[in-house]
């Protein structure tokens, strides 16, 4: 079946809409503020949300993420508390979680998949999660409406991007850079080529993301691929408080 999160991204592309993922920390200025910001990226054009999970030891992610992070970790905020404010959510977009696997295995995989059926969730990203193992949880979302998204890195070879694609469910993240995440200025030459050969083989879309953080990146990443996702640009401005230029920033990103 096709899972929700690949139909949201379907039907922003056959209304001729830019796909936009913003991704936020949860408990990063309060958890109590979680829920208006993710009305507030609804209400802004957002096509789904990706909800971080603070972790200790987040070896994908780059310096604001990182602090943003350890900002939630240090006001209590754990996996649990996340899924229990979720559960309350009026938000209709479909949310992401962005999780490595220690707090989810802590958590008990059997329990955290049951519990984010209860939750906008359909989508789960689990960054250090091996594509190898990947049955640890995809074998517990086989009936359900929850998409693991994969990763693909720039390394993959051509085989290995078939390999992913084949059982790919929601979108696959392709990663635009060999190392974290962060604001960049530029990107390698060669991403025209990756993401041609990506989308010739992925049944579901294919989004970028890692250090896109100005509309010019949207505009060409859109050319190549089918939506991005932005993460550190919505975090910093999270965190200075410039919801406005948050609202801004998506509303042209999809107009």
């Amino acid at each position: 079946m096709t899972k929700p999160l690949t139909k949201a991204i379907r039907d922003k592309q056959a209304n001729g809409t830019a796909v936009i993922v913003p991704y936020i920390m949860a408990g990063d200025g309060g958890l109590e503020n979680l829920e208006a910001k993710l009305q507030l990226l609804e209400a802004s054009g957002a096509t789904a949300i990706e909800v971080g999970v603070p972790f200790s030891d987040p070896v994908a992610d780059g310096p604001v993420i990182q602090s943003a992070g350890l900002r939630a970790l240090q006001d209590g905020v754990s996996l649990r508390v996340i899924l229990q404010t979720l559960q309350t959510s009026r938000v209709k977009l479909p949310l992401v979680i962005m999780s490595y696997i220690n707090p989810i295995f802590k958590y008990g995989i059997k329990e955290f998949i049951q519990a984010i059926q209860t939750t906008p969730v359909k989508g789960l990203i689990v960054p250090d999660l091996p594509y190898e193992h990947r049955e640890l949880i995809s074998n517990l979302l086989v009936d359900t409406d929850i998409a693991l998204v994969p990763l693909v890195s720039l390394t993959s070879s051509e085989a290995r991007m078939q390999e992913i694609a084949s059982e790919a469910e929601g979108f696959i993240y392709a990663v635009t850079v060999n190392g974290i995440t962060g604001q960049r200025q530029a990107f390698a030459d060669t991403l025209e080529t990756h993401f041609a050969q990506l989308k010739r083989v992925s049944p579901v879309p294919v989004l970028a993301g890692f250090g896109i953080s100005t509309q010019a990146h949207v505009a060409h990443f859109h050319a190549i691929c089918d939506g991005v996702v932005i993460g550190s640009k919505f975090v910093q401005l999270f965190h200075e408080n410039k919801e406005q230029e948050v609202q801004q920033f998506l509303e042209e990103a999809t107009k």
